[in-house]
């Protein structure tokens, strides 16, 4: 059944302007958390907002690499995944994720999965929301690992210019 639209472009107005608010501060205080937290509400509202079977999914899959990230943030866990998998790379919804520490590898996915969301929802606020948690996502990417930041923005902007064509 289809969502309410009352209230949805000033909600996503308001989202947005809350997951700015926490990139730029926690792109100040150089803290992951902060700009994880300030994006929470995003996620819930995508995970409201999805209705077919594949983004229902993937807006949970979210959710739950989400508090994952968190957990892993507040934990101050390290743990290399390329290291224990014996590679450098694997497949997520069709994209090379590059892996490393696992509290990086967390948010590419959660960025990867608002790429399926964006590519496969009709909705123009579940895509609206992606867009703010892709944005979100680098932003906590970047604070934890520049370098990986430059090689997932080139993901991005290539499935960019895919879908515009």
């Amino acid at each position: 059944m289809a969502k309410s639209y009352r209230h949805a472009t000033l909600i996503c107005i308001i989202l947005s302007f809350l997951a700015a608010l926490g990139i730029v501060w926690g792109l100040f205080q150089h803290e992951p958390l902060l700009i994880a937290l300030f994006l929470l509400p995003t996620i819930i509202y995508e995970v409201y907002r999805t209705e077919g079977k594949s983004t229902k999914l993937a807006s949970w899959g979210l959710l739950g690499i989400f508090i994952l990230e968190i957990l892993l943030i507040l934990g101050k866990v390290n743990f290399d995944l390329a290291g224990f998998l014996g590679t450098k790379q694997k497949q997520l919804a069709g994209h090379a994720v590059p892996l490393g520490d696992i509290k990086v590898v967390t948010p590419t996915a959660m960025a990867i999965l608002s790429l399926v969301l964006f590519t496969n929802t009709r909705g123009r606020y579940t895509k609206w929301l992606a867009v703010i948690i892709f944005i979100t996502s680098f932003a906590i990417v970047y604070v934890l690992d520049p370098n990986l930041f430059a090689r997932l923005l080139k993901i991005g902007v290539n499935e960019g210019l895919r879908q515009i064509q």
